[in-house]
């Protein structure tokens, strides 16, 4: 397989990248912590509309829907799209990991993208989200670093889809993977110098 080679015509790549990324761009959980009434999730916190961020107003269920529809907007996005080709699919994906980055109706300033980076792993190669989950159990357990967990299960994912044949799909999750860890880059700081919170910290 030519990993460069690309089968998807210019209408039909435009038309996924722009689907994805509207999916992709809603923003849950400001959507959803403004509808419970607890005020602009953005106010709060790191200010990010991740699930992360919603946990701290107090409500796991409310985090734990966030987190849900996070990624199951990056499903969609990959998997509806799949069905004129992985190329549609790939383009979809990567437009709806983009959209809740940088969503334009929120001055593209979204989440960090985990949650829609599983969810896009979902709808391309569902059987990747179980290897995800066992990397990132496996390394919660040890360092008890939610965001560690997270940097090691997105560095593996890539090199686990290229050596069991999904070589473009290994692509777009390299560049998914690059990003994600740029967004994370204060967390990274935070490790190194050790003052990231562990699961189950308090503070």
């Amino acid at each position: 397989m030519d990993l460069f080679s690309w089968q998807l015509g210019l209408p039909s790549t435009v038309l996924s990248l722009a689907f994805g990324y509207l999916l992709g761009s809603i923003p849950f959980g400001l959507i959803l912590t403004r509808m419970a009434g607890l005020g602009d999730v953005r106010k709060i916190g790191s200010g990010n509309i991740g699930a992360t961020n919603v946990l701290r107003t107090g409500n796991k269920k409310l985090a734990a829907a966030t987190l849900l529809l996070d990624a199951l907007k990056g499903t969609a996005a990959a998997a509806i799209a799949s069905l004129w080709g992985i190329e549609a699919g790939i383009a979809a994906g990567l437009a709806a990991f983009l959209g809740h980055l940088f969503p334009v109706w929120l001055g593209f300033k979204g989440g960090k993208g985990v949650a829609t980076y599983i969810g896009v792993l979902l709808g391309l190669v569902p059987l990747m989200v179980l290897a995800f989950g066992a990397i990132w159990l496996a390394m919660a357990k040890i360092s008890r670093y939610s965001s560690l967990s997270a940097l090691v299960a997105t560095a593996v994912i890539p090199v686990v889809l290229y050596v069991t044949g999904h070589e473009k799909v290994a692509l777009l999750f390299a560049v998914m993977t690059l990003i994600t860890w740029v967004k994370h880059r204060a967390n990274i700081q935070r490790l190194l110098a050790g003052t990231e919170s562990k699961i189950g910290d308090k503070r």
